[in-house]
């Protein structure tokens, strides 16, 4: 079974196309091709959910858990297809690698790995207006910020940690899930979609933008805060996360090549030429978020910053990830030098960060730490459910793990 959505041309939703390309060349006429891509094997996926039923979602549950091969009848076609892709390792991948985990985000201490990392992940998927306007139909955004902010955070948590993305982990679970979210989405916006909706809704080139928030983005705001990464770091991080990728159904010309920040900024200088600045919906879900975290973190147990301090924290943060030009698009205001706290929290990590990876011993201490640490604020969940039970839930507060984003 395969699920087809109906061509579109895809300067409705972009801009600057012919500048973008002239100067990218190639690359950019490619890209502007995935502006209406789908993802062929998870959207048939959800078509023969809705099909076959319980059937189907027994048969997809069971192989995510134990993989294809433990299957007693035969799954559905397109829940075998997509579970064969999943099960094929890029040869490019050190198995090893997926035991120890994401080493570089993992050594990132559990406060600021939520408020950097998490808060100008989801930020930077909110700039596209064509996902800040499908977002802002899903629910109110004041009510859905927090649920959305607390599923990113499990979601990268469960991916990051030492085995979280081998077969039937938490991390593979998640992952799988939020690519079939992406796929259920698509096919509920569909009936709409020629309507006026800004290109094929949560395509390829969506997940891709919420995949550069979790890498060049996250550790562009780590930066900000002192916590930086070297060059082998930055090679460790892309490794890990081409497998992530891998999972997510990302176009492979995309990622595969990517080794370091430098690479990463250049696939953003092309999503940038193809995607229209924030809109107004942007600015909302963008406030709604810092709100939401501002909340949950001075709400933690122990915490003594007031939401306003968290808040202006955060303001600052996100400002030097993107650039004031990006932060007055996305509606985040300048922190004036007299209360920017940024200056002296950064000089203290980056004397932290020195002693924590000064060793072997001290940097394997700093990331067996971010694993049993919880970060700020609570999280709903310990472990992902089953995607049949997550399919069965309503689109509110979803306990599965996946990020609504």
């Amino acid at each position: 079974m395969t699920a087809h959505f109906p061509s579109r041309h895809p300067a409705e939703r972009v801009v600057g196309t012919e500048a973008a390309s002239r100067r990218h060349g190639a690359e950019a006429n490619h890209l502007l091709t995935l502006l209406t891509a789908g993802d062929p094997l998870a959207d048939a996926v959800i078509a023969e959910l809705d099909l076959h039923g319980t059937r189907a979602r027994r048969a997809l549950d069971a192989g995510l858990e134990n993989g294809l091969a433990s299957l007693d009848d035969e799954p559905p076609t397109a829940v075998a297809a997509l579970l064969a892709q999943l099960e094929t390792t890029p040869s490019w991948i050190d198995p090893l690698m997926l035991h120890r985990g994401d080493v570089v985000s993992l050594s990132v201490p559990p406060m600021w790995f939520t408020l950097c990392s998490i808060t100008s992940a989801l930020a930077h998927t909110y700039a596209s207006p064509a996902t800040a306007r499908q977002l802002a139909r899903t629910g109110r955004p004041t009510a859905m910020a927090a649920p959305r902010l607390a599923s990113a955070g499990v979601w990268a948590r469960q991916t990051v940690r030492p085995g979280g993305l081998l077969r039937g982990g938490p991390g593979y679970l998640a992952t799988v899930q939020v690519r079939l979210h992406h796929a259920r989405t698509r096919a509920r916006a569909v009936a709409d979609w020629n309507t006026g909706a800004e290109g094929l809704p949560t395509g390829r080139l969506d997940l891709t933008r919420t995949w550069l928030g979790f890498t060049l983005i996250a550790f562009q705001a780590l930066a900000a805060v002192g916590i930086d990464i070297g060059p082998e770091e930055e090679r460790s991080l892309y490794r890990y996360w081409s497998y992530v990728a891998h999972l997510l159904g990302l176009d492979e010309s995309l990622h595969k090549e990517l080794a370091n920040h430098d690479d990463a900024r250049r696939l953003q200088s092309l999503l940038d030429a193809a995607t229209p600045t924030p809109s107004g919906d942007s600015r909302v879900l963008t406030a709604a978020m810092v709100d939401a975290q501002a909340r949950a973190t001075a709400g933690a147990a122990g915490e003594e910053m007031t939401e306003e301090q968290v808040r202006l924290l955060i303001h600052s943060v996100l400002r030097r990830a993107f650039g004031a030009e990006w932060g007055d698009h996305l509606g985040i205001p300048p922190v004036s030098a007299a209360t920017d706290p940024m200056p002296l929290i950064s000089r203290l990590n980056r004397q932290a960060r020195y002693w924590q990876t000064y060793s072997a011993a001290s940097a394997q201490a700093a990331r067996r730490q971010a694993v049993e640490e919880p970060g700020p604020g609570p999280e709903p969940i310990a472990v992902v459910l089953p995607l049949g039970v997550a399919f069965q839930r309503s689109a509110g507060v979803r306990r599965s793990g996946t990020p609504a984003a």
